[in-house]
């Protein structure tokens, strides 16, 4: 996503906020949210919202204070008007409505990283939508390794040799052993490396194992030796292809450890949920 569809998609969404006097706190309509979330259809969007009700009620807070059902006035053909069913969402609610929606939709990546902060400031939230792409990139990278753990052990190899496979493809991806790349990173003893990789990085090796993954099974291949071969030969070509582009992964600097980010987006969701909430229920 880019700076200019990010200071477009900003100025949507601080369009449509509103402000409650009683309770003192920002809202937003949900039927505004839905438009600018690019959903079409209010039963769809209806049903992301119960999703995130759900999820609100699970972190112990009443969904009644962040979910308010309204009714809105809206023109018709002719000068006619209608009453609608709507809801007041409070920044929260918004979060999780956003957290609920379509992953596909850049407005929903948007939307997410707009509503967790306190700040709307355009910096802090390119920040961290490239937060959240780098906690997908490694949440698909663990899923692929888990994969590939299981396929090559029903070709013969066992725990031990997953590791050896896994290593030597960051020897043939970095150029440097997953020990050495370690050390130059300053990753602790028993921390994974990808937890210390910046989000291109974490890319490239979840691409050369999915391809590992993929040619196991299409070239029926067995036994750590096949499976070695294979799954450096897919690393070199990543590499290859990295290099060609003047990129060299070994010299990318370290990102944040990514267990840090994790528990500081746990407790800015906690801190939203505590400071917004209706007072009373309108």
């Amino acid at each position: 996503m880019d700076k200019n569809a990010i200071v477009i998609m900003k100025s949507q969404f601080d369009s449509i906020a509103h402000y409650d006097e009683e309770s003192q706190i920002e809202f937003w309509y949900a039927r505004e949210l839905q438009n600018v979330l690019d959903y079409t259809e209010w039963r769809n969007f209806l049903k992301v919202i119960e999703k995130a009700k759900t999820a609100c009620e699970t972190t112990t807070h009443a969904a009644s204070h962040h979910f308010v059902d309204v009714n809105k006035t809206i023109e018709m053909p002719k000068g006619a008007k209608k009453e609608v069913p709507d809801l007041k969402l409070t920044r929260y609610a918004c979060y999780l409505t956003a957290q609920n929606g379509d992953p596909r939709k850049n407005e929903i990546a948007f939307a997410q990283s707009y509503f967790a902060l306190q700040t709307r400031k355009q910096e802090f939230i390119e920040d961290r939508i490239n937060l959240l792409r780098r906690f997908e990139a490694r949440a698909r990278l663990s899923k692929s390794e888990t994969l590939l753990s299981k396929n090559i052990y029903e070709r013969g190899v066992d725990d031990k040799g997953f590791g050896r496979i896994r290593s030597a493809g960051d020897a043939a991806l970095f150029g440097k052993s997953t020990a050495e790349m370690k050390t130059q990173l300053d990753v602790k003893k028993g921390r994974p490396l990808a937890d210390f990789l910046p989000t291109l990085t974490i890319a490239a090796k979840n691409l050369a194992t999915e391809m590992t993954n993929y040619n196991a099974e299409e070239k029926d291949l067995y036994g750590e030796t096949s499976i070695t071969n294979e799954h450096v030969g897919n690393n070199t070509a990543v590499r290859g292809m990295l290099e060609a582009r003047g990129i060299r992964p070994e010299d990318l600097p370290p990102a944040e450890d990514i267990k840090k980010l994790e528990r500081r987006v746990k407790s800015d969701e906690k801190k939203l949920a505590k400071d917004t909430g209706f007072k009373n229920k309108i």
